[in-house]
C-alpha cells in the first residue's frame, strides 16, 4: 500500500509541475489516504507483535 501511496505521490509531482492542479490535487490526496492508511497497519502490527511476546 505504501508502494501505492509513492506512485499518487509521483503523479501528482508530474501534475503539478505541467499546471494540471485538479489532477494533482486528487493524487496528493489519494497519496495521504493511503500513507495514513498504511501508518496505522503499521502501528497495529506493531502492537500486535509486541504482545504476542
Amino acid at each position: 500500500m505504501l508502494g501505492w501511496a509513492a506512485i499518487f505521490f509521483v503523479v501528482a509531482l508530474i501534475a503539478a509541475i505541467f499546471g494540471f492542479g485538479g489532477i494533482a490535487t486528487a493524487s496528493v490526496g489519494i497519496a495521504k489516504v493511503l500513507f495514513v492508511i498504511f501508518l496505522i497497519l503499521f502501528v497495529v502490527t506493531l502492537i500486535a507483535r509486541i504482545a504476542r511476546r
